[in-house]
């Protein structure tokens, strides 16, 4: 079998998706092709067993399924363009923020089958959120084996509107530097406590950890696993009533994240 995946950038996120398919058996080295202009990068990709090239012209003839563009937005307009060529035949997906379907359309052709991701940073250890969204060239066989490749980084959801990507943005997209905060406060809070630094750190961060697994493994809804831990007028029940009162939490959380949105659709304008 020829090349099914050509990874046009191989930088972290590239290489974490990279190692993943190879890990999973998703994709054998034969499979796949990195086309990486910074030779430190490319090297790296091909320890990892796979063809790798400078250029976008390195594949030459190969008829791939899928190219995956895992470059920064604001060099897509110079890099996409040479990947015409592959189109319609092709399914384009894109792992950049903020870049929208119509741009890929205007670079590939309305004809193009597009695929647009938007992942967060935990995929770089296989623990992300990737939310897809599709334009109406790509049928439902490809929309499953994009969705399985991605998988090998994380959870994969579909949404059926583009408009939604902003919030997605602002709940997954933006969503763990929310925790790494609440860590950083939670740690604080510790140490101010009297706690010494170090343990304040590994409480905080074990905490949410063991917490977050926790909700992803039980059948109950998060405040369910809230109301099991809290005793009434217990200590859980002191700090909740802070968290709580007048929904401060929500209101705040709701808040943060509006203005993530918003932003979001401010930066999609251009």
């Amino acid at each position: 079998m020829g090349i099914r995946v050509i990874l046009v950038g191989c930088g972290n996120m590239g290489h974490a998706m990279l190692v993943g398919w190879l890990s999973s058996g998703q994709l054998n080295g034969s499979e796949i092709a990195v086309v990486e202009p910074d030779a430190a990068l490319r090297e790296r990709a091909a320890k990892a067993g796979v063809a790798t090239h400078e250029t976008a012209e390195g594949p030459g003839a190969e008829k791939p399924d899928l190219v995956i563009f895992a470059v920064k937005p604001q060099v897509m307009g110079d890099v996409v363009p040479a990947y015409r060529r592959f189109a319609p035949n092709a399914t384009f997906l894109s792992v950049a923020a903020g870049t929208p379907i119509a741009t890929f359309e205007k670079l590939l052709g309305t004809d193009a089958a597009i695929v647009r991701c938007m992942p967060n940073t935990p995929a770089a250890i296989g623990k992300g959120m990737m939310v897809t969204v599709a334009n109406g060239n790509v049928p439902e066989k490809t929309k499953a084996f994009v969705a399985n490749l991605l998988s090998a980084s994380g959870e994969v959801a579909e949404i059926p509107d583009e408009n939604l990507m902003d919030a997605v943005t602002a709940v997954s997209g933006s969503g763990p530097a929310y925790v790494f905060h609440f860590i950083e406060c939670l740690a604080k809070a510790g140490e101010t406590a009297g706690l010494p630094v170090d343990v304040a750190k590994l409480l905080a961060m074990q905490t949410v950890y063991g917490a977050g697994c926790l909700a992803a493994a039980s059948d109950d809804e998060p405040g369910e696993l809230r109301r099991q831990v809290t005793s009434p007028n217990g200590t859980t029940a002191a700090a909740l009533s802070v968290f709580m009162d007048e929904g401060r939490l929500e209101t705040l959380v709701a808040d943060a994240v509006e203005a993530a949105r918003v932003r979001s659709a401010e930066l999609g304008k251009g």
